[in-house]
């Protein structure tokens, strides 16, 4: 199937978007010509880009699935959710109440189909916290998985991302837990950081060290094995940290 060309009522399909340029990697078909732009020149810059997104949707399986079948979690708030694809929350979490968030008006029109009772869509960001727990039709007296997947690097020191995320666990109940992963460069090399020099300049958001990835987990008790390479959780799948260049894990609030 060709991708999206015709651009729905009321969405600028002018500038790129992270879940339509994310969609794009994955070999989905809800982008459009500037995603497609833009996923070209930092795959050219990073050429296992492609390889980066589609572990970052594998682990995010992985992760709902230990929540759900292991720790037992019949609630998730999964936000920055993007263009739902094969395996998405409600899918791995049949029975469990999902409540996606995302900030791309075009990811509720391709959300709607999937909506049910259990099933609900909001429009919202990361960077209002307070809007997300007011809206999300959620019971916070009883454990939620709170995803956080493939977003923080798009937020910048000065939106204070850690106080973002602070707030958004701190209104879960104990036994909860925060699932997230987050883009790196820690192993990246001179010449390969040379390369995505402009893009990163040219791009929004903010790559992380595996320190500063852990500060989103303090307060929380790691999952074994821990802050790892996405490839690496809960076990090693084959790509090397450099080849997906994500950091991720889960925490569990006490």
């Amino acid at each position: 199937m060709a991708p999206s060309e015709a651009a729905p009522p009321g969405i600028d399909v002018s500038v790129a978007h992270p879940a339509r340029r994310y969609d794009y990697w994955l070999g989905g078909t809800v982008n459009f010509a500037a995603d497609r732009a833009s996923g070209d020149a930092i795959a050219a810059a990073f050429p296992q880009t492609r390889t980066a997104a589609i572990e970052n949707r594998r682990f995010l399986g992985r992760a709902v699935s230990w929540l759900y079948h292991e720790a037992g979690v019949r609630q998730f708030l999964d936000v920055g959710t993007g263009i739902p694809g094969v395996g998405t929350v409600h899918e791995l979490a049949p029975e469990a109440r999902v409540v996606y968030v995302d900030n791309d008006p075009i990811v509720l029109l391709h959300s709607a189909p999937l909506l049910s009772a259990n099933t609900t869509y909001l429009e919202g960001d990361l960077r209002a916290p307070d809007e997300i727990l007011a809206r999300a039709p959620i019971d916070f007296d009883q454990p939620v998985g709170l995803l956080v997947v493939s977003v923080l690097h798009f937020l910048e020191d000065a939106e204070s991302p850690y106080a973002r995320v602070a707030a958004l666990v701190d209104a879960l109940a104990p036994g909860s837990y925060l699932a997230l992963t987050h883009g790196t460069i820690d192993h990246q090399t001179p010449a390969e950081l040379e390369a995505m020099a402009p893009i990163m300049k040219a791009t929004p958001g903010q790559f992380r060290s595996f320190d500063e990835v852990s500060r989103f987990f303090d307060g929380l008790t790691l999952v074994q094995p821990g802050l790892v390479s996405i490839a690496d959780w809960p076990e090693p799948t084959g790509p090397t940290p450099a080849e997906v260049a994500m950091w991720g894990g889960i925490g569990r609030k006490p």
